[in-house]
C-alpha cells in the first residue's frame, strides 16, 4: 500500500510539467531535417526506447509481470495509445495554422477537462468523489485552471497577431487550426484513459514489488501505441517527399548542425518528454483520495511553466503593455488554480 502524500505528489507533478514545458525546445537547434525526420526520431526515444529502459530498470520481475498481467488491459492501453499518437500529431500541425498559444488553449484546456472528469464518470464514482472533504476546492481549481488556460490562449493570440503584423508573416487559418486542435484535445485526453486501462497491469507489478514505480509498466503499451501511429504517418511523409535519406546523410542547406547533433537533439526531446510522465507516475501514486486530479494538475502546470519559460526567453518582448498585462493576469489565475487543487488534495488526505 502506497501512503498518500498529496503535497509531495503535486511537487513531483511540477517536475514533470517542467519537463513537458521544455521538451520541444531542442527542436529550434535542429537544421537540415524535415519535420518528419525530427518527429520520428524523438518519438522512437520517448514512445519506444525509453519506456522499455524505464520499465526494465524500475519494475522487479518484469517478465513475470508481463506474463501474469491481463492481456485485455495490455491491448486496450495499446489501442488507446494509438489514438493519442494521432492527437499528438494533430496538435503539432495545428500550431502551424493558429499558433502555439491558441493550440495550447484549446487542445490542452479540452484535454484537461476531459482527461480529468471522464474516467471517474465512466467508473460511476464522480458524484461520490465530489462529496468528499476538499472536493469543492478541487472543482474550483479545475474550473479556474480551464479559465486560466483559455486566458493564456487569448493573450498568446494577441501576441502572435501583433508580432506577425510587425514582420508581415502569417499562416493563420482558424477553421483548419480549430478542427485540428479540437481533435488534439480529445485524443490527448485519451492518453489518460490509456494509463487508466493499464492499471490492472500496474496492480500485478505492485504485487511483485514495484512500489511507487508501478506506473512505468503501463508506458510499455500506451507509449508503444502512440509510436506506431506516429511512425506510420512520418514514414508516409518520408515516402511522399522522399526525405528518408536525411536520417543517414544530411541534405545541403543552411545550418551548421551535423547529423550526430540532430540525433542528440531529438534524443534530448524524447528524454524530456518521457521524463514528464516518469515524474507524473511518481506524483500520481501519491495523490490519495483525489488521484483523478493528476491529469488536471499536469495540464495546468504545463501551460503555466511553458508561458513562464516564454517570458524568461523574452518571447513577449515588443508586445503592447495590454498584452503583457493579459498574460500576467492569466498566469495569476493558473497559479490560484494550482493552489486550490493542491489545497483540496491536502484536505482530502487528512
Amino acid at each position: 500500500m502506497i501512503t498518500a502524500q498529496p503535497l509531495l505528489g503535486v511537487a513531483l507533478h511540477a517536475v514533470g510539467a517542467c519537463f513537458a514545458a521544455t521538451c520541444y525546445a531542442p527542436q529550434k537547434k535542429v537544421s537540415r531535417w524535415s519535420w518528419q525526420s525530427y518527429f520520428l526520431t524523438q518519438a522512437a526515444f520517448c514512445w519506444f526506447l525509453l519506456p522499455i529502459v524505464g520499465a526494465a530498470l524500475t519494475i522487479p520481475n518484469l517478465c513475470q509481470v508481463l506474463a501474469e498481467a491481463p492481456k485485455s488491459a495490455m491491448l486496450t492501453s495499446y489501442l488507446l495509445g494509438m489514438a493519442y499518437g494521432i492527437g499528438g500529431m494533430s496538435f503539432n500541425v495545428s500550431i502551424r495554422y493558429i499558433g502555439f498559444s491558441l493550440t495550447y488553449a484549446i487542445a490542452v484546456g479540452l484535454s484537461s477537462v476531459l482527461g480529468t472528469l471522464i474516467p471517474p464518470l465512466v467508473r460511476g464514482t464522480l458524484l461520490t468523489t465530489f462529496s468528499k472533504t476538499g472536493s469543492g476546492w478541487i472543482l474550483a481549481g479545475i474550473v479556474a485552471g480551464t479559465l486560466g488556460i483559455g486566458l493564456c490562449g487569448a493573450a498568446g493570440r494577441l501576441k502572435e497577431k501583433h508580432l506577425s503584423a510587425a514582420d508581415g508573416k502569417s499562416e493563420f487559418s482558424l477553421v483548419k487550426g480549430l478542427l485540428l486542435s479540437l481533435l488534439a484535445g480529445v485524443l490527448s485526453a485519451v492518453y489518460g484513459f490509456a494509463l487508466e486501462a493499464g492499471e490492472p497491469i500496474a496492480d500485478v507489478a505492485t504485487r511483485l514489488g514495484a512500489g511507487v514505480w508501478r506506473g512505468n509498466v503501463t508506458y510499455l503499451f500506451a507509449n508503444t501505441g502512440a509510436f506506431v501511429t506516429t511512425a506510420i504517418y512520418c514514414l508516409y511523409l518520408h515516402a511522399k517527399h522522399r526525405t528518408l535519406g536525411e536520417l543517414i546523410e544530411l541534405p545541403a542547406g543552411p545550418g551548421k548542425a551535423g547529423l550526430p547533433l540532430n540525433f542528440a537533439l531529438a534524443a534530448l526531446t524524447g528524454l524530456l518528454w518521457y521524463g514528464q510522465f516518469f515524474f507524473y507516475n511518481l506524483g500520481h501514486v501519491r495523490m490519495g483520495t483525489f488521484k483523478f486530479t493528476s491529469w488536471a494538475i499536469h495540464m495546468i502546470m504545463l501551460v503555466l511553466f511553458s508561458n513562464l519559460i516564454g517570458i524568461v526567453f523574452r518571447e513577449w518582448k515588443g508586445c503592447r503593455s495590454s498584452t503583457k498585462s493579459a498574460i500576467a493576469f492569466a498566469l495569476a489565475v493558473l497559479t490560484l488554480a494550482i493552489l486550490a487543487v493542491t489545497y483540496g488534495n491536502y484536505l482530502g488526505g487528512q
